[in-house]
């Protein structure tokens, strides 16, 4: 990567947008959806709409020379007049002020890069190409608003109004089974039915009694990568690591497997030796872990897989067995004859 995805903060500083027309007003609708300080600098009449923000106070306007006391304090700052030129000259002031710097269709100039975003506040998808394809990010961003119901940012905030109480009545291993309850069964359900108490009451009843709906999903995966690469694993394979609190990795294939994992999961390489394998894998199944065996062996045909299994069954430890695609091919294009 060559931009570093990440969420700025809002909270008491100042958006400086730098320009009067068009391409400054689409900057303003974006800042206008967080709650900073927006100051408008322009030293020519404002378009419409920006006008009519400012009349009726959403934005505040500079009409005098550009300074660099404009960008101080200041979280972000948008160059937009429409001259490539004028852009070129703003953003060297800016950036002397240590300002953090967007340049419109200017790339190569850009500090930040402004990604195409799916707003569910306060469940934000932001998706960037840096700056390569922008045509490709709206194209994502359209699947992405697909999937993700118009509700959820309000079963998100309230989320975050129960998250105190469910810290002080439940375990981090408890925390983690309510959220994902609350997130994928009858709480999400109901919100999005339009029955937001009868949401709120379950996630909030579930909390005091400390009684939790047990999860479906097994402690235990053992998941094959195959010899195909991450694009070749099955759904429930990516589901298995996204929801893993510890992995045991083997060696693998496709190392870039781990990044469709939990960021947070903790990783450890895996015994090469089956019985000790199947002991690390029952401490943190005891632990109250949700575990994860990854590899790109065979588990249906290996020997060490079939001693691992075997083990974890005479503890009485069962285990989800996710198989892998091997292909035994090259891909060969055969053209048609004639």
């Amino acid at each position: 990567m060559k931009a570093f995805p990440m969420f700025l903060r809002t909270t008491g500083r100042t958006i400086t947008i730098l320009g009067g027309g068009e391409q400054a007003a689409q900057k303003t609708r974006l800042a206008l959806k967080t709650d900073a300080r927006i100051v408008v600098a322009s030293a020519t009449a404002l378009e419409p709409e920006l006008q009519a923000l400012y009349e009726d106070k959403r934005i505040e306007r500079h009409d005098g020379p550009i300074h660099a006391d404009l960008f101080q304090p200041t979280g972000l700052s948008f160059i937009a007049t429409g001259c490539k030129g004028a852009d070129a000259a703003l953003q060297a002031i800016a950036k002397d002020a240590g300002a953090l710097v967007n340049v419109v269709d200017q790339p190569d100039l850009c500090d930040a890069i402004t990604p195409s975003i799916v707003d569910r506040d306060p469940v934000v998808v932001a998706i960037g190409t840096e700056g390569t394809a922008p045509v490709l990010a709206r194209q994502i961003k359209t699947k992405v608003e697909e999937m993700l119901e118009p509700r959820l940012g309000g079963l998100a905030a309230l989320a975050g109004r129960l998250r105190a109480a469910a810290s002080q009545q439940l375990s981090p291993a408890q925390r983690r089974t309510l959220w994902r309850w609350v997130f994928s069964g009858d709480p999400r359900r109901a919100y999005m039915a339009d029955r937001e108490r009868d949401a709120a009451q379950m996630i909030k009843t579930a909390i005091q009694t400390r009684s939790i709906p047990a999860n479906t999903l097994p402690m235990l995966s053992l998941v094959s990568t195959g010899n195909a690469g991450r694009d070749m694993l099955t759904l429930r394979a990516v589901q298995r690591l996204q929801e893993a609190d510890v992995i045991f990795c083997d060696p693998l294939d496709d190392p870039d497997t781990l990044e469709l994992a939990r960021r947070d999961a903790v990783r450890e390489a895996a015994s090469p030796m089956a019985p000790k394998l199947a002991q690390q894998i029952r401490a943190a199944c005891a632990a109250g872990e949700r575990v994860v065996w990854l590899t790109s062996t065979n588990l249906a045909k290996d020997a060490r897989a079939h001693q691992v299994i075997e083990e974890l069954h005479a503890s009485g430890q069962n285990a989800d067995v996710i198989h892998g695609i091997f292909t035994s091919c090259d891909n060969t294009t055969f053209a048609a004859s004639a």
